[in-house]
């Protein structure tokens, strides 16, 4: 038997990783998962080399609790090691992995939640274990060995009976971590982190039933084994080419990640590169809505099949983080912070990967079936407006594919709008106007008026339309969107044609004197000759300033505080309206008042905007008038 000390400059480094690493120490089980997966797949590859003549076979990793002697055992059938191996790479390399990773990374690693890749590996074993015994027998024809350590660095090592290739680590639990004793607790921890191992994974065993024999008489009782509990799947869809995987796979696969989530998805990405970097994946579109405020982090990160995190800001362009998925990629580097991430030339060719390869995918849906992707626009617009915002190339191939919806439910690209409105909508200084709604039934009256002049309504109702509508005209200086109901119908699309008003310069300063005497400061009074049919009075929100607002509340907008400034309205007054004539006419003031406080209500109630003790008081006034 050899004993000796390790050497290492810190007296006792394993109570430090266990008080240091303590947020993280569930890792501990991924970890020399990890590590029995990477001695079974070298020995695989030696095996196919030639350099091992031994039976591969078909390994698996055995995870069992002795709940009793407080135990975990790791079995592999791997490499295994001599135990001049176990001196150099347990005593040696892996400890001053660990100390190294101690003095170097003491700062930032608790927010990387990424322990192994940093050598600690194996030592991640000390943050739940008291003790740990490693038993190993490698391939090569030498005894087996046997290692201990309990917590300090003095250590044994001493030739062992074990026959059968590979290694058995065990973990004698401390006090403070009895929960991963409890079978649940480990069940979780494979679920969540060795689903997609590449090596079967054992954990117990369960009960199969053997199907009926056809020649089975009527009494017979169905029989029943017990066989091993595998809880992983090794050959997940993302390490799979996409010729190998029908829709159906896409969508299995999709509730093997997500197994709560009870909405198949719109459509899937297959990522799969190997140059320059390494990375396959698959992403999936769910139904978003027009809402912001989707969970994020559900795409998952691995490396080598081995889950890590479901942080992939950095590595996913912000706007996709609202997607689900799947992305591996052994070259993304695990060990810098997320700042240091974000600035690694490796993450950026990543990031801009999955940029390009999402909107190829779009335009090729746009091209495939254009009736389809018009059907699923409401359920992915947010991301590709997101997009559009935010990402520079995205932007740039988007204008092949993104859709602007009218109110009566069909879909145009850009240029299709323009070809479309170009006749009826271009207004007198050859500007190409485009009237959109926010929402069709607040919006219902301004809408209609729009379509009896003619003209297209577009339904743009994300909240962020403001932004993205703002970049387009930036983009387009011939094209400007208007809300229909900023502006009387007239203003919003100028004419050469003006319509003449009934009423005398004159008659109009002492109508809009009467006016201000009964209109709150809230509301601009403005006077304008239109069809004498028109409306009275509307009620208008000046474009450029709601929509600066709007932009403001949902971030940016470039005027410091305008989403805390109060609304602000116009009020149009048609002269050519009998209402008006009326009004100038009555001398009877309070009739006079009565009849501008009617007018006015009835415009607030066309626009939602007459609410509690007005409505109320508006109510009881118009039931009064037809007693």
């Amino acid at each position: 038997m050899t004993t000796g000390k390790i050497n290492v400059s810190v007296e006792n480094i394993f109570p430090l990783i266990k008080k240091f690493l303590y947020s993280d120490h569930e890792i501990f089980l991924r970890e020399l998962i990890s590590n029995g997966t990477d001695a079974t797949l070298k020995l695989k590859h030696l095996i196919s080399i030639g350099e091992a003549k031994v039976e591969f076979g078909n390994p698996v990793i055995e995870i069992k609790i002795d709940k009793e002697g407080k135990k975990i055992h790791i079995i592999d059938q791997g490499l295994g090691m001599t135990a001049d191996e176990v001196e150099k790479y347990i005593n040696q390399v892996a400890f001053s992995g660990a100390e190294e990773f101690l003095d170097k990374y003491k700062d930032s690693a608790k927010d990387s939640g990424i322990i192994g890749h940093f050598g600690l590996g194996f030592y991640s074993a000390f943050m739940v274990a008291e003790k740990v015994e490693i038993i190993t027998k490698s391939y090569k024809d030498e005894p087996a060995a046997h290692w201990t350590c309990d917590g300090s660095p003095e250590f044994t090592l001493e030739p062992a009976d074990k026959t059968s290739r590979g290694t058995e680590i065990i973990l004698h639990i401390a006090e403070d971590s009895l929960e991963f004793l409890e079978d649940s607790k480990i069940s979780g921890l494979l679920n969540k982190y060795n689903k997609f191992m590449p090596i079967p994974i054992k954990f117990g065993t369960r009960t199969e039933t053997l199907p009926k024999p056809e020649d089975a008489p009527e009494d017979y009782v169905n029989e029943t084994i017990e066989v091993d509990n595998i809880i992983n799947n090794p050959n997940p869809a993302w390490t799979k080419q996409p010729t190998e995987l029908s829709d159906e796979d896409y969508k299995n696969f999709y509730r093997e990640l997500y197994p709560m989530q009870f909405e198949d998805p719109l459509f899937n990405i297959h990522l799969n590169v190997d140059y320059p970097f390494n990375l396959t994946g698959i992403l999936y579109f769910p139904k978003l809505g027009s809402d912001m405020q989707i969970q994020k982090d559900k795409i998952q990160l691995y490396q080598n099949q081995v889950y890590v995190t479901d942080n992939v800001e950095g590595i996913v362009p912000e706007f996709l983080t609202m997607l689900k998925g799947v992305i591996d990629s052994p070259d993304i580097p695990l060990n810098v912070s997320r700042s240091g991430l974000q600035a690694d030339g490796a993450v950026k060719k990543i990031s801009n990967y999955i940029t390009r390869k999402v909107a190829d995918k779009l335009k090729a849906l746009f091209n495939e079936n254009r009736a389809d992707f018009e059907e699923k626009w409401n359920d992915i617009k947010i991301v590709l407006e997101y997009g559009m915002l935010s990402e520079d190339k995205f932007y740039e191939k988007a204008g092949a594919f993104f859709l602007y919806p009218t109110v009566d439910d069909t879909y145009f690209t850009l240029e299709e709008l323009k070809e479309k409105l170009k006749e009826n909508q271009t207004d007198k200084d050859g500007k190409l106007v485009v009237l959109y709604a926010g929402n069709k039934d607040a919006q219902h009256s301004y809408i209609q008026t729009a379509k009896e002049k003619g003209y297209e309504v577009l339904l743009l109702d994300s909240p962020i339309i403001s932004h993205l509508i703002q970049k387009i005209e930036g983009d387009n200086k011939d094209v400007t969107f208007v809300r229909v109901d900023s502006d009387h119908i007239d203003n919003l699309i100028k004419k050469d044609e003006n319509t003449i008003s009934k009423l005398s310069d004159e008659e109009k300063e002492t109508l809009k004197t009467s006016l201000e005497a009964y209109i709150p400061k809230a509301y601009s009074v403005q006077l304008e000759a239109m069809d004498s049919q028109a409306a009275p009075f509307i009620i208008t929100q000046p474009e450029f300033m709601r929509r600066m607002k709007e932009m403001s509340q949902s971030g940016g907008g470039g005027m410091f505080g305008m989403g805390n400034m109060p609304e602000m309205y116009n009020l149009i007054v048609n002269t050519n309206s009998d209402l008006a004539t009326s009004i100038l006419n009555t001398e009877d003031k309070i009739h006079q008042e009565h009849l501008v406080k009617q007018a006015l209500d009835l415009a607030k109630l066309s626009q939602n905007l007459l609410k509690g003790e007005a409505l109320t008081a508006f109510v009881k006034r118009s039931f009064e008038m037809i007693k």
